[in-house]
């Protein structure tokens, strides 16, 4: 299992960090070490100082593919669930200056909380659908897949070019804009429309 990230599918979330637009998807992976499931709680690293939070819609690959056309791209999965890309925002910026990779900003232990799967059809249309984190009772993101710049049939379509596909694989959408620190002590609490798919504590 491997869990594919895609960067700046946000427009304003691409401008609230400065970084330019992209005109392909963005992909960068984390190890499954990285997942964190079950609501068991977030440890905060200590060779960072900002922790930032990144909510994200997560597809969940069901079958194997490679250079998938995208008009069966939505064949390869059947589930979505709702996910945090915990960023090591200053260790994100120091590699970023030396033009280095920054997988250690990305990559670490516990860095992909993800909470449960739920049937894509259980929704009209996954092209328009609402999501949102709360930390400690209050809204701090909120998003709609209809503002992506690539969709999720686009993205597995680009990201087989280069990576085969294999179930069990996940795929993290991209944020919105919104994006913030975390501290010791927050609880989320993140949604897929009204329903809360995902909540768990930071140690």
């Amino acid at each position: 299992m491997k869990i594919i990230c895609i960067g700046r599918n946000y427009r304003e979330h691409a401008e609230e960090l400065n970084n330019p637009i992209p005109e392909k998807p963005v992909f960068f992976m984390k190890p499954d070490t990285a997942l964190l499931q079950k609501n068991n709680p977030f440890f905060y690293p200590g060779f960072s100082k900002d922790v930032q939070y990144e909510t994200e819609i997560v597809l969940k690959i069901n079958r194997n593919g490679k250079h998938i056309e995208e008009r069966f791209a939505h064949k390869y999965f059947d589930e979505i669930g709702i996910g945090i890309d915990f960023t090591a925002r200053d260790l994100q910026a120091e590699q970023k200056k030396k033009g280095l990779p920054w997988e250690i900003a990305k990559a670490f232990d516990g860095a992909a909380p993800v909470g449960k799967f739920v049937s894509k059809n259980r929704f009209p249309d996954i092209n328009n659908l609402r999501f949102s984190l709360k930390i400690n009772d209050e809204l701090r993101q909120q998003g709609n897949t209809a503002d992506m710049m690539f969709s999720f049939d686009r993205i597995i379509a680009y990201v087989s070019q280069f990576v085969s596909l294999k179930p069990g694989d996940l795929i993290f959408t991209g944020t919105p804009s919104g994006v913030g620190p975390t501290k010791i002590n927050d609880h989320y609490e993140v949604f897929i429309e009204d329903e809360m798919l995902l909540s768990f504590n930071v140690k």
